[in-house]
């Protein structure tokens, strides 16, 4: 049987595109398994990549990007279009005979492909770049990537049905491309027949001759130029720059290796998009301001200063719950007075959700309400938050280098209950700056303070799977003025415990907290609390629990006193109308602390938004570039 082979032009971009495919999916698979319906995909947990997955699959479409500009020019410098060409005969054969219907199969599934990849690159580049990065763009990344590795599923096939094993070993049997078919030239064209006409004249005259006839001169080769008859007739070899004549030996030509043409161009796709992302770097600028014009933190957005400062904005998405969008614009300012930073941070939440972690009594006894708490990942009965991020450590493309995805991305520490990745640094002595509020949790002022640092030793608890391993994720030292209003681990969440304290006056406290709702889509009314301070409740004790009937529902946080040490570096209020947050935030530019990054031009910013969701925050892929006045 006849070794079927393909020209090595093909050959080489089917695996640089294979390969860079592979590289995409898997990658781009690990990082869906973060979405909040999609830990599913963990399934395939032992052959998704693990650890920084962001890095690989950026690189990945840039090169799928440049391998798609360099196909398409190859196969226009190649004369190779007809492979691709659906025309109506193509589509006629697919009604044909086996041969011309697989054939012509095999060309709608190649511009299938072209189509999803297309959509596959669009997409990835609006959500990469924050334009229209919406629910829709995702949607459309995530059905896309399915249908391209349905359709190279398929295009294997189409061709095993075409040729067998010989059809699909082409692919690692490379030749020369061979020498295009010359074009029609009038004048030859001209020459030949004038020939012919010669030669026919002198066969009628010499009629009878003896002598052999001298055999017609065909006006097309009836078979494949030769390397000797290229060179006889000045035709360029190809796969070589050579100097060459036309057919009618006049004009020299010169014709380049089709393969080295796409090379160059798909080298300089890829260099302007790499040169694009870097100088296209968004910038928030923080504006130098008097101390006079410093806004009033109260959560109000109608402060001077701010109506002079144009917001950044920036979809992020992915999160959890966001009426099942999962995702939510938000916008900032910044300024600042020399020694502090004024931030503010507004973003779409139709809901105002302080329902944190509470307590229902039932027939035997107290229960928390929870949906994923056991496994720190609760999704209806948490409070809405909004965190920020901040490094100087280099980005490249979407170089977040503090995030590793996974089940278990530290070899030697507990595998994550949730089966999602984990926060941290790998770099000794090398933090990034992580700042956290909560609606109620940080009602009295403050945004809690911690940091992203090298993984932390495990506790017991978090070896036996009690409570969550949560990586390089820690408070800064000091302590908060807020505390769980009972102590449950994640084999006795689901069962009757007893609260820490109890309300001094159970009528006052079901005033403070509004009307009640176990909907957690339903939010909760403006001026409503869900914590009871210290001064307002008493230490637990069976006698008064006595008195609270069934049904009662208490707050599941208790506050006490004030934040301290560096975890109280941060001031804020946050207000919450008409469907949107707005949170303002005061920090020192720089607190002198090793787990603060200071806000200085070059340091990098990133921000998510939770909606009643523990862990399941939005995103966005590209970080923001502090620019300080």
């Amino acid at each position: 049987m006849r070794r079927r082979r393909t020209d090595y032009g093909t050959v080489i971009l089917h695996w640089m595109l294979f390969g860079a495919f592979g590289v995409a999916l898997f990658s781009g698979l690990r990082i869906a398994t973060e979405a909040a319906d999609r830990t599913w995909l963990n399934l395939f947990d032992v052959v998704l990549p693990s650890t920084s997955v962001w890095m690989p699959h950026m690189q990945a479409a840039v090169v799928l990007v440049a391998v798609s500009i360099g196909y398409a020019t190859y196969l226009i410098k190649s004369g190779l279009t007809r492979r691709v060409t659906l025309d109506k005969t193509r589509l006629r054969g697919l009604w044909g005979r086996k041969q011309a219907r697989l054939g012509a199969l095999s060309v709608v599934l190649t511009w299938a492909f072209f189509v999803a990849m297309l959509a596959l690159i669009v997409s990835g580049g609006l959500l990469y770049f924050g334009l229209y990065a919406d629910h829709n763009a995702a949607m459309v990344h995530w059905y896309a990537t399915w249908l391209a590795l349905g359709l190279v599923g398929l295009h294997v096939l189409t061709h095993f049905r075409l040729g067998g094993a010989q059809q699909l070993l082409r692919v690692f049997r490379p030749q020369r491309l061979p020498p295009p078919p010359q074009k029609l030239d009038a004048v030859e064209l001209l020459r030949l027949l004038v020939e012919q006409s010669e030669q026919l004249a002198r066969r009628a005259e010499g009629k009878g001759n003896t002598v052999a006839e001298e055999p017609l001169e065909p006006m097309q080769p009836r078979a494949p130029v030769t390397r000797d008859q290229a060179r006889r007739i000045g035709q360029p070899r190809a796969g070589s720059f050579s100097r060459g004549h036309t057919a009618s030996r006049s004009t020299p030509t010169l014709q380049s290796n089709p393969f080295v043409v796409a090379a160059a161009v798909a080298i300089t796709g890829a260099s302007v998009i790499v040169a694009s992302d870097w100088s296209a770097v968004s910038s928030l600028q923080i504006h130098r301001i008097v101390t006079a014009d410093a806004p009033v933190l109260d959560g109000d957005a109608s402060d001077p200063v701010w109506r002079f400062v144009q917001p950044f904005s920036l979809m992020t998405n992915k999160g959890g719950n966001f009426d099942g969008h999962g995702e939510s614009r938000v916008d900032i300012r910044a300024v600042h007075d020399g020694t502090w930073a004024y931030f503010l941070f507004t973003w779409e939440d139709s809901t105002r959700s302080l329902k944190q972690l509470p307590l229902i009594k039932q027939a035997d006894g107290w229960h928390l309400l929870h949906n994923g708490y056991e496994v720190g990942d609760e999704r209806n009965f948490n409070e809405d938050k909004f965190s920020v991020l901040l490094t100087t450590m280099d980005v490249t493309l979407a170089g977040d280098r503090t995030f590793h995805a996974g089940p278990r991305p530290i070899p030697n520490a507990p595998a994550t209950m949730t089966g999602r990745g984990l926060h941290f640094t790998t770099a000794e002595g090398t933090y990034a700056d992580v700042w956290q509020w909560k609606a109620t949790s940080s009602a009295t002022g403050w945004m809690d303070d911690a940091h992203f640092g090298p993984p932390l030793d495990p506790t017991a608890s978090q070896v036996a799977n009690l409570a969550p391993y949560r990586g390089g994720f820690a408070p800064d030292p000091g302590s908060a003025n807020y505390s769980n209003n009972f102590v449950a681990d994640a084999r006795s969440a689901s069962g009757p415990l007893t609260p820490r304290r109890l309300p001094k006056d159970l009528a006052a406290m079901e005033a403070a907290m509004g009307k009640i709702s176990l909907d957690p889509n339903i939010g909760e009314s403006e001026g409503a609390r869900w914590f009871m301070m210290q001064a307002d409740s008493v230490p637990y004790s069976a006698e008064l629990d006595r008195a609270i009937p069934v049904g009662t529902i208490i707050p599941g946080v208790v506050i006490d006193g004030n934040f301290s040490g560096d975890r109280a570096d941060i001031r804020c209020v946050a207000r919450w109308a008409a469907g949107r947050w707005a949170l303002e935030v005061a920090r020192r530019l720089d607190t002198h602390s090793q787990y603060d990054v200071p806000l200085q031009t070059g340091t990098f910013i990133r921000v998510a938004a939770f909606d009643h969701s523990q862990i399941e925050h939005t995103r966005h892929v590209r970080p923001i570039r502090l620019e300080v006045e």
